[in-house]
Order: structure tokens, then C-alpha cells, then sequence
């Protein structure tokens, strides 16, 4: 499976593309950021992360997109600006019928570090680890992207076989309705 990692952002938006599948070794595809300059105009800033995301998706192009979910932040600008980038990224990934998945912070830092309250310094290094890098990627963001894509590739099949348990159980207990009969 190929995922794009996305770490949402106004200013940085980190960007990973990872290949793998749970349980054997993941490659490194790409990995970058796609950055804005701080004093444009929120719609010009906007549509550049756009615009870098669909050169993302038109050069590697995923099967999932894993973006972090927007939590809530001390700074409600910073998390205004995650939000809307997050979104950004979700809606290029629709406009392809590409699956869009959500993972929180401390969801990601459990996958590839085994605890929830990591900080980026050791995410960094199990990326680096995991991928077989031969230096942390730089800037964070786009560590926090490849972790993004691992975590995804790593808990996308617990995920579905959860989900289609869900449906089935749904369905089973969905009154059918009865051939020939009226309200």
C-alpha cells in the first residue's frame, strides 16, 4: 500500500509518501514540505498548499491519505491555520476518490515509538529507524508526515477489519423489511 503522510500547517506542511504493508519492511518514497510565507494573504497561502499537495498526489500517487487530526492547542490561530490546511489536504484527497484517514498526535507517536507522549526528537528517530534513513528527516513536519504514512500502514487493517465488524453487526440488527407488506 502507498500512503501520503500529510502533517497539516499554514507555514511548514510536511508531506511522506511511504510503501509497505503491516509487518514488513516500509520504504521511504518521498519526503518534503510544502511551505507558504507567513505574510500572504490566507486564500494565497491556501491555495499554495493546494497546489503543492496535488504536485504530491500527481507525481507519487497514494492509495490513502493519512492526515493528522486537527486537537485542540493553547493558540487558536495555529490551530485555525492546522484546521484549515488539514482540510486543504482532505479535499484534494476526495476530489480523487482517494480514502482519507485521520490519526491523532499521540495515536502516531504510540505507532512508531510505542508511547503516546514521544516527543519529535524520538519520533524522528524511529522514522529514521523504521525507514532505514540514514538521518532523521528534516524539518520535523516532515518526519511527522513519514510517521503519518507508517502509522497508517501499520493500523489500516486492524482498522477496516473493525469497521466492516461494525457495519456487519449494523446490519444484522437493521429490521429488513417484509416482501408484499405495506404500513
Amino acid at each position: 500500500m502507498r500512503v501520503l503522510g500529510v502533517d497539516p500547517g499554514l507555514t511548514r506542511c510536511g508531506v511522506g509518501v511511504v510503501d509497505g504493508v503491516a509487518g514488513r519492511p516500509l520504504t521511504m518514497v518521498g519526503v518534503g514540505v510544502v511551505r507558504t510565507p507567513a505574510d500572504a494573504e490566507l486564500s494565497h497561502r491556501l491555495l499554495a498548499v493546494e497546489q503543492g499537495l496535488e504536485q504530491w498526489l500527481d507525481e507519487h500517487k497514494p492509495e490513502f491519505v493519512a492526515v493528522e487530526r486537527v486537537f485542540s492547542q493553547h493558540n487558536v490561530s495555529t490551530v485555525m491555520g492546522t484546521a484549515q490546511a488539514s482540510a486543504v489536504a482532505m479535499l484534494c484527497a476526495a476530489r480523487r476518490g482517494i480514502p482519507v484517514a485521520l490519526h491523532t498526535p499521540s495515536e502516531v507517536k504510540a505507532a512508531v515509538t510505542g508511547t503516546g507522549r514521544a516527543d519529535k526528537a524520538q519520533v524522528g528517530a524511529m522514522v529514521t529507524r523504521l525507514l532505514r534513513l540514514s538521518a532523521p528527516p528534516k524539518p520535523a513536519d516532515a518526519a511527522d508526515a513519514l510517521a503519518l504514512a507508517i502509522c497508517h500502514i501499520w493500523r489500516a487493517p486492524a482498522q477496516n477489519r473493525l469497521q466492516q465488524a461494525v457495519a456487519q453487526h449494523t446490519a444484522a440488527r437493521t429490521p429488513r423489511a417484509t416482501k408484499g407488506r405495506t404500513a
